[in-house]
């Protein structure tokens, strides 16, 4: 394990595998580099790569300073792309593509950005929705209930009532606690005071050649914000994997990461 010193001072924690271009993972809710889908997507693409694994602020090995804002982990993964060299790609899946979008827009050393299936919310059904999750989020994590707040974002993630009761059961439940109060963080890089609409404002100001990708097989209500997303960043390009969900296959994505970083 390696870390690096955030503008804040607080420390994070990363991983190096592979040769080649530097590119930067940054990973979704609960996510972290023991957990999640990085792991296997730094292995596919470690042939081609130099890769750069990090876990966000509060989760892992990474430390965590308060007063929390989207700033500061923006200055997380601008201190990762500084120990890479300076200048890198970077992969954000699921809501840490709207943190590297943001990223990006700020003007951070991205040179090419792919972004998977970030959960915006394209309408405002969705939007309200996203509201009433953050309400149950907050009330849970101030009454220290961190199953309660996980189980909100898997409720919000449509997850069926049954299989969140099996969920709760199953061993890697304590981890997805142990993270739990970093979801607040997921919610503001979508943008929470907005109820995570697509920020057009913010996607306008992406400099830098920009994929956005999603799955055939997953919901509207996440194809919507990716084809959103792709319309509103400058000369992006969008692209459908046949067959995938949220919950992306790392040898389908990854073929379609290497021709575009090349």
């Amino acid at each position: 394990m390696n870390t690096v010193v955030s503008a804040d001072g607080t420390s994070i924690a990363y991983s190096v595998a592979g040769s080649g271009p530097a590119v930067v993972l940054v990973d979704g809710a609960l996510c972290h580099r023991g957990f999640g889908p990085a792991p296997a997507l730094a292995e596919q693409l470690a042939a081609h790569h130099t890769v750069w694994t990090y876990d966000r602020r509060g989760r892992g090995d990474s430390g965590d300073t308060a007063p929390f804002a989207v700033e500061r982990e923006i200055e997380d993964l601008a201190a990762v792309i500084t120990a890479a060299g300076g200048s890198a790609a970077v992969l954000g899946v699921s809501s840490g593509a709207a943190l590297a979008l943001r990223a990006a827009a700020q003007g951070v050393g991205i040179s090419r950005l792919a972004v998977y299936e970030p959960p915006f919310s394209a309408e405002d059904g969705q939007r309200a929705r996203f509201a009433q999750y953050v309400a149950e989020l907050d009330a849970a994590l101030a009454d220290g209930r961190r199953g309660d707040a996980v189980a909100a974002l898997m409720t919000f993630a449509s997850m069926p009532a049954e299989l969140l009761d099996g969920l709760r059961a199953a061993p890697m439940w304590p981890a997805f606690e142990a993270v739990a109060p970093t979801l607040p963080y997921d919610a503001a890089a979508l943008g929470v005071h907005g109820g995570a609409a697509v920020p057009g404002d913010v996607l306008g100001r992406v400099a830098v050649p920009t994929l956005v990708v999603d799955g055939g097989a997953s919901p509207e209500s996440l194809r919507a914000p990716a084809r959103a997303v792709a319309a509103a960043v400058p000369g992006a390009e969008y692209r459908t994997l046949a067959g995938q969900t949220h919950e992306v296959a790392a040898e389908v994505l990854a073929p379609e990461l290497v021709k575009f970083f090349a």
